[in-house]
């Protein structure tokens, strides 16, 4: 079982950054792959970006290639989300994911309760 907290969130002008964090429990989060997913309300839950488990592949949607990275600290059971040239657009609630590989929702097991990205124009 692990338990995902998500941290980071608020509110920010278009143009600027943020970083989310995700906090994993248990002694095995180097062993998951990890994945950001993000929703708007009335929306399905969209794919963001993963990093496999070994950190050797990472993969994102195109709406954030080139604005987005993911990196992990594994000695922290910490997946972060660096969010650069932030646009309106990415308002959205961000949450996290672990335990699968895959850009749809169901391809994952475990989920944090989300943290809200609000980005003003």
């Amino acid at each position: 079982q692990v338990q995902l907290v998500e941290s980071g969130g608020g509110l920010v002008q278009a143009g600027g950054s943020l970083r989310l964090s995700c906090a994993a429990s248990g002694r095995t989060f180097s062993s998951y792959s990890m994945a950001w997913f993000r929703q708007v309300p009335g929306k399905e839950r969209e794919f963001v970006a993963a990093d496999s488990w070994s950190g050797s592949s990472t993969y994102f949607a195109d709406s954030v290639k080139g604005r987005f990275t993911i990196s992990r600290d594994n000695a922290k059971n910490t997946v972060y989300l660096q969010m650069n040239s932030l646009k309106p657009e990415d308002t959205a609630v961000y949450f996290c994911a672990a335990g699968g590989w895959g850009t749809r929702t169901y391809d994952w097991t475990y989920w944090g309760q989300g943290t809200q990205v609000t980005v003003s124009s």
